[in-house]
C-alpha cells in the first residue's frame, strides 16, 4: 500500500513528454518530427517554412530533410557537425549555422537557392573546404565571422582570405556582413575610408575648438523685397482708382436725392395722396 506522502505515478503521455523536453534540450540532442511540430505548431512537416532552433543542444539533425519546404533556418549555437539532411532542402534561401562544429559544408551544394549563409564560429580551415559551394548561383552573403560576436573560423586567419573569397564567389555582394557590391557597396566604402582618413588626424588637429559657423547665405537673402511694377500695372491702377472715385460719387448722389424725396413726402397731411 502506497504512503499518503508517496508521488503518484506519471502517466504514460506525461513520460512521454518528459522525455521528449529531455531530448529537445539536452547535450546531443536529434532533430525529430515531435521537436519540428511542437516548435512550429505545423502538423506537416512539408508545411514548415521557418524554423528557429537556437542553442538547443541539437547535435544530431535527423529527420530535419523531411522539411522539403524550408525556406528560413536558424541552427546557432548547437554542437552540430554532420549537415547531411540539409542536402534536401531545395528551398533554403537563408541558413544560420554560427555558433557550431561543422567543418565539411559539401551538403549545402545541393542546397540551389541558397541565398545567405553564415558559419562564423565553426570548424572551417581552409578555402577548400568552401568551394563545394561555389555552383550556388544565388548566394550573396556569406559569413566566415562575426567581430560582434566573437565567432570565427581558423580560416579567418590569413588576411586575405576576404579577397580570396570574393575571386572564388563573384556573385557575392556581403562578406562577413560587409557589402562588397551592389547597392549601398560604394557608400559603405565611402565610410569606411573617410573612417581610415579620421583615425589619421593629428590629436592637436581633434583638439581645436570649433569655428563659429557662417551662414549659407548673404546677410538679408530673406528679407522682402517690393514687388517690381510695370507701366502697364501702374496705368491700371489709376484707372481703378478713377472708376472706383465715380463710382463713389454717383452713390453719394443717389443718398441725397433719396434724402430730398423723403424729406419733401414727410410734409404731406395724407399719405394716400401721393403723386409720382
Amino acid at each position: 500500500m502506497r504512503s499518503a506522502g508517496a508521488a503518484a505515478p506519471r502517466e504514460p503521455g506525461a513520460r512521454m513528454e518528459a522525455r521528449a523536453e529531455k531530448g529537445e534540450e539536452g547535450e546531443g540532442g536529434r532533430i525529430t518530427a515531435q521537436l519540428l511540430k511542437a516548435s512550429t505548431g505545423e502538423f506537416a512537416l512539408e508545411s514548415i517554412l521557418l524554423l528557429k532552433l537556437r542553442g538547443r543542444g541539437i547535435a544530431d539533425l535527423g529527420c530535419l530533410g523531411d522539411c522539403a519546404n524550408l525556406e528560413w533556418l536558424d541552427l546557432s549555437g548547437n554542437a552540430i557537425s554532420q549537415l547531411g539532411p540539409l542536402a534536401a532542402l531545395k528551398s533554403l534561401a537563408v541558413l544560420n549555422l554560427s555558433s557550431n562544429r561543422v567543418c565539411s559544408l559539401e551538403p549545402l551544394g545541393s542546397c540551389e537557392s541558397l541565398q545567405s549563409l553564415n558559419i562564423a564560429g565553426n570548424l572551417v580551415s581552409s578555402l577548400q573546404q568552401l568551394q563545394c559551394l561555389t555552383g550556388l548561383r544565388r548566394l550573396e552573403s556569406l559569413r566566415l565571422r562575426d567581430a560582434l560576436g566573437h565567432l570565427s573560423n581558423p580560416v579567418c586567419a590569413a588576411g586575405a582570405y576576404r579577397s580570396a573569397l570574393g575571386d572564388m564567389f563573384p556573385g557575392l555582394k556581403a562578406i562577413d556582413g560587409e557589402r562588397v557590391s551592389g547597392r549601398g557597396s560604394e557608400l559603405y566604402q565611402l565610410c569606411k575610408d573617410l573612417d581610415s582618413s579620421l583615425g589619421r588626424c593629428p590629436a592637436a588637429a581633434a583638439a581645436e575648438p570649433p569655428r563659429t559657423p557662417k551662414p549659407w547665405v548673404e546677410e538679408g537673402f530673406w528679407e522682402l523685397r517690393p514687388a517690381r511694377r510695370s507701366s502697364i500695372i501702374e496705368e491700371a491702377y489709376r484707372q481703378f482708382s478713377d472708376v472706383l472715385r465715380e463710382c463713389r460719387e454717383l452713390g453719394q448722389r443717389a443718398d441725397d436725392t433719396i434724402a430730398q424725396a423723403e424729406r419733401a413726402l414727410s410734409v404731406r397731411a395724407d399719405p394716400s395722396s401721393y403723386v409720382f
